[in-house]
C-alpha cells in the first residue's frame, strides 16, 4: 500500500518532536533539496542535514524520513560526521566509529516503516484475545532475549496476546502491541514464540494491534532492526511502505 500525500509530513512532523527539533524542519529541509535540485546544484555531503546539538544527550541519533535527514547528538558528533554522506552515516559501523572513542555501543540501524491503513485479516478460526499485562509478559518468557529486547513490549501500552489452548489452560502464543508517540504514531511491536512461529500468528496479531491504532486515529510506525527479515516480512505483507532509516548508539 502508499501512504497519502499527507503522511509523510505527519510523520516528520512526530520525529521532529521526538528528536527535539522546531516542528516544520523537516518540510523545510526537503523544500531546500527540491530547490537546489532544480537550480541544477550539487551539495557537498550532508549540507542539507539538519541537526540539534544537545550535550546532555546520552545517545546519537541519525534519522532519514522521505528524503530529509537529521543527526542528533553532543557537538562533538555534529562535528565529527560533517561531511559524510547521509549513505554511511546511516551504517551503524559509522556511527560506532565516530562515537568510540566516547563510548559508543549497542542499538544499531533500524528500518522504518510505516501506514495510514491496511487490510484487515480475518482469523480462520475463533481467537481468544488478551489485554492484559501478565499474558505478555508469560509470552516474554518463552522469547529468546534478543527478540524481547528489540520488541520491548513493556515499553508498549496497548498489548493485544493471542491465547491458545493447551490441554485445558490459555497460553500466550503472539502479541501486538503499540505506544503513542507524540500523539501522532503508533509505534508498533510484534512478539511471536518460537513454537507458534510461520503459522501467520505475528500477522494476525499485528493486524488486530494496527487496527486498534488506526481506530484511535494514528499513523502506524514500525521499526525493526535491518538485519531482522521475519519482522520486516510481516510489515511488508501487511501492507507497511518503506519511510526511512533510524540508526542510534547509546554513550558511555
Amino acid at each position: 500500500m502508499t501512504l497519502d500525500a499527507g503522511s509523510a509530513d505527519i510523520i516528520q512532523l512526530a520525529w521532529a518532536r521526538r528528536l527535539g527539533l522546531d516542528d516544520g524542519v523537516f518540510a523545510e529541509s526537503r523544500k531546500l533539496d527540491a530547490d537546489a535540485a532544480a537550480a541544477g546544484a550539487a551539495s557537498p555531503a550532508g549540507a542539507a542535514r539538519i541537526t540539534r546539538s544537545d550535550e546532555s544527550r546520552k545517545s546519537v541519533d541519525f534519522v532519514r524520513l522521505f528524503g530529509a535527514s537529521a543527526l542528533v547528538g553532543p557537538q562533538w558528533a555534529l562535528d565529527a560526521a560533517e561531511g559524510i554522506p547521509d549513505e554511511e552515516l546511516a551504517q551503524h559501523v559509522t556511527l560506532l566509529t565516530i562515537t568510540r572513542p566516547h563510548g559508543g555501543h549497542g542499538q544499531g540501524a533500524a528500518a522504518l516503516l510505516f501506514a495510514d491503513d491496511l487490510p484487515l485479516l480475518q482469523p480462520a478460526e475463533e481467537l481468544t484475545v488478551s489485554h492484559g499485562n501478565p499474558e505478555a509478559i508469560e509470552l516474554e518468557g518463552m522469547c529468546p532475549p534478543d527478540d524481547v529486547n528489540e520488541v520491548g513490549l513493556s515499553d508498549l501500552d496497548h498489548r493485544y496476546t493471542i491465547m491458545r489452548d493447551d490441554n485445558g489452560r490459555k497460553i500466550p502464543v503472539a502479541c501486538g502491541a503499540y505506544t503513542e508517540w507524540e500523539g501522532i504514531l503508533a509505534h508498533m511491536g510484534v512478539l511471536v514464540d518460537p513454537d507458534w512461529r510461520r503459522r501467520g500468528l505475528g500477522s494476525l496479531a499485528a493486524s488486530i494491534a494496527a487496527h486498534e491504532a488506526l481506530a484511535a486515529g494514528l499513523t502506524l510506525q514500525w521499526r525493526s532492526d535491518v538485519s531482522n527479515k521475519g519482522a520486516l516480512a510481516i510489515a511488508r505483507s501487511l501492507g507497511f511502505a518503506t519511510g526511512g532509516i533510524h540508526t542510534m548508539v547509546r554513550l558511555g
